[in-house]
């Protein structure tokens, strides 16, 4: 029993050697592919670390539309229209109510906040505007909202904050005009107002 024990094991060795051998062969391949490819991911990756974030919110539950307008200095401007510009982009585009529910395992969920956020993510020297646009009043009364820069890096810092009352549909406003030198430190601040929009009733420069 022990004699034809030993001829059947040593019978299979082959085989086991064969497997091994191929999984060797596998693994050696697979970690030469990672190797390769790895490098090409990590060009492609998109380094989305914000210097600034501007926003704006009014009150919850309002069905009004309230945009926001960021220039930079060399004139580009970022809002609904176009959410990428140079260094900027919009990250949140808020439609008062209508687009509120989101979908969530199958279920429509109400996210009632009311809010809009552009990103600076690189600085480039001079002045941002930020404009404030009441694209559809929903009701009569007045509508107020807060405007925040905050600067990321190091560390979060609030650098402005102001309320704004827009009164009615189709009103711009310049919330604030702002310069930054090299090092993305504010130099100076201003209100002087300038439309970015191309339709708002306001008379601008």
């Amino acid at each position: 029993m022990r004699r034809r024990f030993s001829r059947q094991y040593r019978a299979t060795d082959p085989f086991i050697d064969l497997l091994f051998n191929a999984l060797l062969g596998f693994t050696f391949l697979f970690l030469i592919a990672v190797m390769f490819i790895n490098p090409e991911a990590r060009k492609g990756r998109v380094d989305l670390k914000a210097e600034y974030i501007i926003s704006v919110t009014w009150p919850d539950q309002l069905a009004d539309d309230i945009d926001l307008w960021v220039q930079d200095p060399i004139g580009e401007t970022v809002s609904y229209l176009s959410k990428d510009a140079d260094w900027l982009h919009l990250d949140r585009d808020d439609r008062g109510e209508i687009n509120d529910t989101i979908v969530i395992d199958g279920k429509q969920v109400i996210y009632p906040i009311n809010q809009e956020v552009v990103t600076i993510r690189g600085i480039i020297p001079g002045e941002y505007i930020v404009n404030l646009y009441y694209f559809a009043a929903a009701q009569a009364r007045p509508v107020e909202a807060l405007v925040k820069i905050e600067k990321v890096n190091p560390t979060l810092q609030t650098m402005y904050v102001r309320k704004v009352l827009l009164s009615r549909q189709d009103e711009e406003q310049t919330v604030v005009r702002f310069t930054l030198d090299a090092t993305g430190k504010v130099l100076h601040i201003s209100e002087l107002p300038k439309r970015l929009t191309p339709y708002a009733l306001e008379p601008g420069p």
